[in-house]
C-alpha cells in the first residue's frame, strides 16, 4: 500500500515541478532531482530527511553562472588593475599587471595561480569591507561580458535558479560552497539567487578589526576549492550537506564528502557543459572547469550528470525574453 501512495505522490510532485523546474526537458536528469526530492521529504518515506538537515551546497563558477572565458570575478580584478595603474606606475613593467595593462590574456595566464592570486590580493585589499562592497555593487551593475555584451550578473543559469527555488520550496537550505571570494559574492549573490551572505563560502582575504571597521589585508587566508571545500563546509556551515552541485574537478571533494553522509540519502549533481552555442563545450582538458576525474566517477557511481544541450530548454534567463 506505501508504494502505491509513494508512487502516486511522486506522480503528483512530477506534475507540480513540471511548472517548477520550467526550463528542465524531461529526462533523467530532472526526474532523478524529483524523485529524490519526493523521496526525502516525505515523511512516510524511509528516505525522510527532517528539515533541520536538508542541507544543499552549490558551486558557483559554472554551475550557477558562466565562468567562460575566465571567471567573472578574474576579469573584475582586471578592471581594478586598469582602474587603480595611476597609482602604481611599476605595474607597467611588472607581471601579472603588465599583461592586464597590455591585455595580454596569453601572457596573463602564463603566469599561473601564483599571478593571478597575486593580482586579486593587489585589487581586492587596502580597503574596508564597507569600501569593497561598494566597488563589487559598481562593478556588477555596469560591466559587461565580452561575448554577449550583457551584465556578468544576467550570466546566470535560470535551470539553476529554479532548482534553488524548488529545493528552498521542500525546506531545503542552500548554501553556496565557490572557489571565488566570499566578500566578492556576498555584495550581489543575495539579490541574483536569493541566498544570504551567511549562506556563502568562498576564498578569503586576510581581515583585522581596525577603528570600529573591518580592514582588507594583502594575504590569501583560504583558498575555496578541491579538498578545502569539505573543510570549509565543516568550519562555516557545521552540518553534513544531503546534495551538492558542481561543475568540475575542483568541486569533486565537495560531493564525495556529500556522497559519504551515512545518515541521510544524498544527490550528487554536475552540470556538463555540452552547449557551444548557447553558452560553452568544455571538459576534460579546459583550462577553466576542467571535469575529468569528476565526470569518470559520476558515470562509474550513477551521479546525475546534467547535459546542458539536452537537459536545458533555456540557460540564461535573457532567453525568456524572446
Amino acid at each position: 500500500m506505501h508504494r502505491i501512495l509513494f508512487s502516486l505522490l511522486l506522480l503528483l510532485s512530477l506534475l507540480q515541478a513540471e511548472e517548477t523546474l520550467a526550463s528542465w526537458n524531461d529526462g533523467r536528469s530532472k526526474n532523478s532531482v524529483i524523485t529524490y526530492v519526493t523521496s526525502v521529504t516525505d515523511p512516510k518515506s524511509p528516505d525522510f530527511i527532517p528539515a533541520v538537515d536538508r542541507i544543499a551546497v552549490f558551486d558557483n563558477d559554472g554551475t550557477l553562472w558562466s565562468e567562460q572565458p575566465a571567471y567573472f570575478q578574474l576579469f573584475f580584478a582586471m578592471d581594478r588593475v586598469k582602474s587603480l595603474a595611476p597609482q602604481h606606475p611599476e605595474w607597467k613593467t611588472t607581471q601579472p599587471f603588465k599583461a592586464v595593462l597590455e591585455d595580454d590574456m596569453k601572457a596573463l595566464m602564463a603566469g599561473g595561480t601564483k599571478g593571478l592570486l597575486e593580482m586579486v590580493v593587489a585589487t581586492h585589499t587596502g580597503m574596508t569591507d564597507e569600501e569593497f562592497d561598494a566597488i563589487v555593487i559598481e562593478w556588477i551593475n555596469r560591466a559587461k561580458h565580452p561575448r554577449f555584451d550583457r551584465l556578468y550578473k544576467d550570466l546566470v543559469y535560470q535551470p539553476m535558479l529554479e532548482l534553488l527555488t524548488y529545493l528552498r520550496a521542500n525546506g531545503f537550505k542552500t548554501f553556496i560552497v565557490s572557489g571565488g571570494g566570499i566578500d566578492f559574492m556576498r555584495p550581489f549573490v543575495s539579490e541574483v539567487y536569493g541566498i544570504p551572505s551567511e549562506q556563502i563560502v568562498g576564498s578569503m582575504i586576510e581581515v583585522a578589526y581596525e577603528n570600529k571597521q573591518i580592514v582588507r589585508r594583502p594575504k590569501l587566508v583560504s583558498l575555496d576549492d578541491g579538498d578545502v571545500k569539505p573543510v570549509n563546509i565543516h568550519y562555516h556551515i557545521g552540518k553534513h550537506p544531503v546534495a551538492s552541485f558542481g561543475n568540475s574537478d575542483g568541486d569533486f571533494a565537495m560531493m564525495e564528502y556529500t556522497e559519504a553522509n551515512k545518515k541521510y540519502k544524498t544527490l550528487q549533481l554536475y552540470v556538463h557543459h555540452t552547449d557551444e552555442k548557447r553558452e560553452w563545450a568544455y571538459d576534460r582538458k579546459s583550462h577553466i572547469g576542467k571535469f575529468d576525474k569528476g565526470l569518470d566517477y559520476a558515470n562509474e557511481h550513477n551521479w546525475t550528470v546534467v547535459d546542458m544541450k539536452e537537459d536545458w530548454k533555456v540557460v540564461y534567463p535573457f532567453e525568456l525574453e524572446k
